[in-house]
Order: C-alpha cells, then structure tokens, then sequence
C-alpha cells in the first residue's frame, strides 16, 4: 500500500490527478430527497464491474470449441481454486444485472424523469438493457451443456417469426441453419468483446450525460 501511495503521489504532483477524480468521480451534488432506489443504477454498474473481473479470471481457463468447452468448465468447477465460486457469481451476477437495470428503468419511469432534458438518458438506458440481456443471452451457451445448447436453439428461432427479414436474422444468429461451433464462437466473441465494448462506451454517454443534467429530484 505505501508503494500504490508513493506511486498515486508521484503522479499526483505531475498531473493534478486529484482535483480531476474530485470533480468528475468522488464529489457530485444529489438531491435531499434521494433515497436507496436511486441507488440500483449505481449497483448495476458495480455488478458489470465485477462480471467484468470474474470473466477475465473465467477465461484463463475456458476453451470456447464444442469439444472441450464443457469440460474446460467442468475443470473450472472442480479444479481451479474458489473456480466453482467464481463461475458462480459469474452465471448468477448475470441475472441479478438485468434485474437492477430492470428496477432502475421502473424507478426512472414511475417518477417520470425521463421528460426533458433527459430523454437521452432513458434511450441510452434501453441500449444498455438490451445490450445486458445480450451478454447474459450470449454467455448462456458458452458451458455447451444439453441446457444451454437447446436453450439457444428455441431462442434463436424465435426471429423466424417475423416476416420477410426473420429467417436470415436467425441464420445469422446461428452463422448457419443450426447451432454449431460457429455459433459458440460467434457468441463468444459477442459475449467477450462486443458486446461488453458497446455496453463501456453507452456507459460512459449515459454517466457524461447524467453529469451534465445533474440528478433529478423525486417528486
């Protein structure tokens, strides 16, 4: 800790780092009246902060190939030290982000805070909901158990049933008419990189413009 310190303090002298993480991170004014469910937003972050941290240690060990996914999470389980702890608040964090963004969302519409100026605030919210649904949709086949693997297959044939567009929509999901390794790849690469990209870059609209507008006060 005295060498961060010493290393924070060197850069501090240089760079003024500290007026810089007052103004823009640690210090903000909130309304009085603002109580525990203003807060979900907030836990919703947090909780992709650690989605985050957990997947990076996940995927030391994961294989994304059907012929050794499965058993590259079974290691993972059984193996790796605190694996089936990790892997756990990994699969369950996903779940409990959708439903903070969820409640977040109610919250913002129940008191009507997405009226100007603030509209862009609850489009770039809708954005970052689909696209947590998105990485809790695409890390659902990433095990490659019967589960996930049938899961997916009902899932990326429910686009068939829009007309024109909806059966290329769903060969483009599968890259192909069935679930596939080119499919677990495809997802992989949304689950790891694409989708959590987007999700940082409408996270930092969504807090730039919070920011500017300031807090709304409940009624």
């Amino acid at each position: 800790m005295a060498l961060l310190r010493a290393i924070y303090k060197g850069l501090d002298d240089r760079y003024q780092l500290t007026p810089f993480v007052e103004k823009n991170i640690t210090r903000k004014w909130v309304p009085r009246t603002l109580g525990w469910a203003g807060c979900f937003g907030g836990l919703a972050f947090l909780l992709f902060v650690i989605q985050v941290y957990t997947g990076i240690l996940l995927l030391i060990y994961y294989k994304p190939d059907p012929a050794r996914a499965w058993d590259s999470v079974t290691f993972i389980k059984s193996n790796v030290p605190m694996g089936w702890l990790i892997q756990r608040v990994h699969a369950v964090g996903a779940d409990v982000m959708i439903v903070l963004v969820l409640m977040h969302m109610a919250r913002i519409a129940y008191y009507k805070i997405y009226r100007s100026p603030r509209e862009l605030h609850w489009l770039s919210g809708i954005i970052l909901l689909s696209l947590t649904a998105g990485m809790a949709f695409t890390g659902y086949l990433l095990p490659w158990t019967n589960l996930s693997y049938w899961g997916a297959s009902v899932a990326t044939e429910i686009p068939t049933a829009i007309p024109v567009i909806g059966e290329q929509i769903s060969i483009w999901a599968r890259r192909g008419p069935n679930i596939s390794g080119e499919t677990l790849g495809f997802f992989f690469a949304m689950h790891i990189w694409v989708l959590p990209g987007a999700a940082v870059i409408f996270m930092g609209i969504h807090f730039t413009m919070i920011r500017r507008t300031g807090i709304s006060k409940p009624l």
